[in-house]
């Protein structure tokens, strides 16, 4: 399978979802930001000055995960049905999972969608945080799964 956003000449095109099936798709994407020890305690007992970090991360990443399309040149505006955005502190390493779903019923998938919402979930912890803590480092975002499509179902492994 060659890349979809090429034409025959190889220049970048959008693909055309006309003729594909509309269906159920699901995408859940994520990614971790680590910080110091007294950042992440800062978080969560919720002592940044700015306000409720996490709360603040949802819905920053809910309103990304809608407006994909603006972001990404070559994305299809897709109308989302909904977003699920889920935090799994880790104390031990000082860290922050973030977890984003979401669900849409169209005719090209949602991956994007998913990842854009992590991504800018993480970002808005970080931008937050950074008077308090310049080391953070964000990483390790991707599809964690998707359903729906003609390509199938794909869940990550850990093994990829």
């Amino acid at each position: 399978m060659g890349l979809t956003h090429l034409d025959d000449h190889g220049r970048v095109s959008m693909v055309d979802v006309g003729d594909k099936e509309i269906t159920r798709r699901i995408a859940r994407a994520g990614g971790t930001i680590t910080m110091t020890p007294e950042t992440y305690a800062a978080v969560m007992d919720e002592r940044i000055k700015k306000g409720s970090v996490l709360a603040t991360a949802k819905i920053a990443a809910i309103m990304a995960a809608k407006n994909t399309a603006q972001t990404i040149p070559l994305c299809h505006p897709l109308p989302v049905d909904h977003v699920v955005v889920e935090f799994f502190p880790d104390e031990e390493r000082h860290a922050i999972e973030v977890q984003a779903e979401v669900r849409v019923t169209a005719r090209t998938g949602v991956e994007m969608e998913a990842l854009h919402a992590a991504s800018v979930a993480l970002l808005t912890i970080y931008d937050m945080c950074k008077a308090m803590d310049r080391t953070m480092v964000i990483g390790g975002i991707c599809v964690l799964e998707k359903s729906g499509g003609r390509s199938g179902s794909y869940v990550r492994t850990g093994k990829e």
